[in-house]
């Protein structure tokens, strides 16, 4: 993970996540660029983004050029123990976010992105936020959502959750993820969300082969498997964000799978707290 792309609409929520993503890319040393996007023309705004007229869209545009440049020396100030100091890069366009991240995508060797979210009454409603569910659905980068009560803490135990129907597909993010928990120096937990039946002995053998070969091709020991027992995938994952201690959770984004019952899931019989980790998704 060389560069890190950071979207902010100048909000607390953003501004926080900025902060998280200026941490992270000093524990990386990696170099990030902060991306806003301003509609200036009279049109319905989307969530999260401000609409001006058309004839005010000079004066609103450096504006928001004031505003990324106080945001980058706000980082850039900011003292946190890191050894490495990021370079800033900053990106002012108009346009639509999706646009404006696209372009952005296509020009520049990006290898994550980074946005604030509300945490949300558990795993649930902070992923499928408008906004949130808006840019999963639109990108095909690593994307993490941070939510506003994370703490600036090193990242030491990255859990990846899923079924393990897609075994030869979850290995290429495995991997991927790998390659960021070595430069963090952490542990992966492969985390296996179920329901509490009877775990066949074959598939316990299976898992246990399967990490041997995963830690000698990748070279990285740091790897280990947990099951998590609950009656559904939401409120297993919500377990984990909460008392599994755990400084990442990691998913695939797929249309069918893990991550689909996680969208269609209806368990809203006990509310969780807020989510206080970063969520990594990854598409398929």
């Amino acid at each position: 993970m060389k560069k890190l792309l950071v979207l902010t609409d100048f909000s607390a929520i953003a501004t926080h996540a900025a902060e998280y993503a200026y941490f992270l890319a000093e524990h990386l040393k990696a170099n990030m660029t902060l991306c806003n996007a301003v509609i200036v023309a009279a049109d319905i705004p989307l969530a999260g983004l401000a609409s001006w007229p058309l004839e005010e869209s000079d004066t609103f545009v450096q504006n928001s050029d004031e505003e990324i440049q106080l945001l980058k020396k706000h980082l850039e100030a900011s003292d946190r123990g890191g050894n490495y100091q990021p370079i800033i890069s900053l990106i002012n366009d108009s346009g639509t976010l999706t646009n404006v991240l696209n372009d952005t995508l296509e020009q520049s060797q990006i290898d994550l992105v980074i946005m604030g979210a509300h945490g949300g009454d558990g795993v649930h409603t902070f992923l499928f936020d408008a906004r949130c569910r808006n840019m999963i659905e639109s990108i095909h980068k690593p994307l993490i959502l941070i939510p506003s009560k994370a703490k600036f803490a090193p990242i030491k135990r990255i859990s990846f959750a899923t079924d393990f129907k897609n075994p030869d597909d979850d290995l290429k993010f495995i991997y991927t993820l790998i390659s960021l928990a070595k430069q963090l120096n952490a542990e992966i937990l492969l985390t296996r969300v179920y329901d509490g039946s009877h775990q066949s002995p074959e598939f316990e053998q299976w898992i246990k082969n399967f990490l041997v070969e995963l830690s000698d091709i990748a070279n990285y020991p740091n790897i280990y498997y947990r099951m998590v027992k609950s009656a559904g995938t939401e409120t297993g994952l919500d377990w984990l964000c909460e008392h599994g201690q755990v400084d990442l959770l990691a998913m695939v984004h797929r249309q069918r799978g893990f991550f689909n019952n996680l969208l269609h899931e209806s368990d809203t019989k006990k509310k969780a707290g807020e989510v206080s980790i970063p969520l990594l998704i990854f598409q398929d």
